[in-house]
């Protein structure tokens, strides 16, 4: 069983040259990661790696401060990571995110010490991982140590992501709100994506969709559709109305009919609590979740991702700005295979056409050193404000005439131009 102890005293299991995972995105242990912070500082650690996924909100250890003393390796970059990464005080593993559970699993990445967040303790002594199973439950699985900061906020929820307390070396009780990200205003080229989107998905389907203004505007945009289907890596506030109003329902899924199934949960309090205790929510392993044999079976899955630029040939660059790590690869092309391998299933690409700077998304060629996220093989459909080009089994030409087509207006005449440049023997 557990020892109820203070921070420091469950913390002096963390010596110099250890590997050390926090539990991430809205379960990040934000009190256990100051304290940590603070141990490190206190005894002069050194040589520790620790491994992020993707916090939400304040993550301590990013701090230049602790540059001595420890390296961060992130399995996805966010908000809280990127100015680390961005000065090389921080790296990032490159990994699809239904891989990553094999990292701990197999050893490729062994893990000393495990901090996690959870629910406090039923009566048979059962805590959960609450908003984040995804590649947590693999790595609280493996480590030598784990110790759990016991919060009272954590949702309890269902699935995989139950664990004894007898697990966890130590526990150390801290009621800690989670950080939250209150939805945005939908503008009005985010909207008109998300009818379009919305225009792609028939009565019956299985939607994958993440966090951000074209997701919310395509939920927005669904409250005439029947009997629509979750199984995603993520969801937020946007799913909760549309389970209310039933049109989510989850008749047609073959992998868990009725139920919303997902890895991790990320928004405000209102999904937070529409979560707990919730038997209707099922989150489960990133290894389940992400597997794209796993998401072809259900019906008419449509998978809506986002980009930061495409090229002329389809190839989309969704986690990278140039040579700047900007976020991860992620489970974009976990999901974007999934569906196309669904019956009936629609992978989507959904962007801008132009950034905040009037540039153009829809690109001659990618930025120098960007990377390829989604090869020009996997896509299907790419979205803008501007329409759906639909790419599957067209040409090279064909490729580029449809993509131009849902540029930007200002930007057409000069990517025709380059588009000859760089394809004319096709042209």
């Amino acid at each position: 069983m557990a020892q109820y102890v203070s921070a420091e005293e469950a913390l002096s299991v963390v010596k110099s040259g250890q590997r050390v995972f926090f539990h991430g995105v809205a379960a990040n242990p934000r009190y256990m990661v100051r304290k940590f912070g603070e141990y490190v500082l206190n005894h002069n650690l050194t040589d520790i790696e620790v491994l992020a996924f993707s916090p939400f909100g304040e993550f301590e250890l990013a701090d230049p401060k602790y540059d001595k003393h420890l390296k961060i390796n992130a399995l996805f970059v966010s908000d809280s990571l990127r100015p680390a990464v961005d000065d090389g005080r921080a790296s990032y593993i490159p990994v699809f995110l239904s891989e990553v559970p094999e990292l701990f699993l197999n050893d490729v990445l062994p893990t000393d010490v495990a901090i996690f967040n959870v629910s406090p303790p039923d009566s048979h002594g059962f805590c959960t991982l609450g908003v984040s199973v995804d590649a947590a439950i693999s790595a609280l699985k493996k480590a030598k140590v784990c110790i759990a900061q016991i919060n009272p906020q954590m949702p309890r929820t269902h699935g995989d992501g139950f664990v004894h307390i007898s697990k966890f070396k130590y526990a150390v009780e801290q009621e800690e709100a989670l950080p939250e990200i209150p939805p945005l205003a939908i503008s009005d080229v985010e909207m008109k994506i998300g009818q379009f989107c919305a225009g792609l998905i028939e009565d019956g389907s299985t939607m994958q969709m993440g966090i951000g203004g074209i997701p919310n505007a395509v939920l927005a945009n669904l409250n005439n559709h029947k009997d629509l289907g979750i199984h995603t890596e993520m969801f937020s506030d946007g799913v909760v109305p549309l389970v209310e109003n039933g049109v989510i329902t989850g008749k047609y899924k073959v992998k868990h009919p009725g139920k919303v199934v997902a890895c991790f949960v990320m928004g405000t309090k209102k999904v937070y609590d529409f979560i707990h205790d919730n038997p209707l929510v099922a989150m489960l392993d990133t290894n389940y979740t992400n597997e794209d044999s796993v998401i072809r079976v259900n019906p008419k899955v449509v998978a809506i991702n986002s980009a930061i630029e495409v090229d002329l040939l389809g190839q989309v660059c969704a986690d990278t700005i140039g040579l700047r790590q900007y976020s991860g690869i992620g489970g974009q092309m976990d999901f974007i295979r999934g569906a196309a391998l669904s019956p009936g299933g629609k992978p989507i690409i959904a962007l801008p056409s132009t950034t905040n700077k009037g540039l153009s998304r829809i690109t001659a060629l990618l930025k120098n050193g960007a990377s390829v996220t989604t090869t020009r093989a996997h896509v299907h459909y790419i979205v803008t404000e501007y329409g759906v080009a639909y790419l599957f089994g067209k040409n090279i030409k064909q490729r580029a005439k449809a993509l131009i087509d849902i540029a930007h207006p200002d930007h057409r005449e000069d990517l025709e131009k380059q588009a000859f440049e760089r394809i004319k023997k096709f042209w």
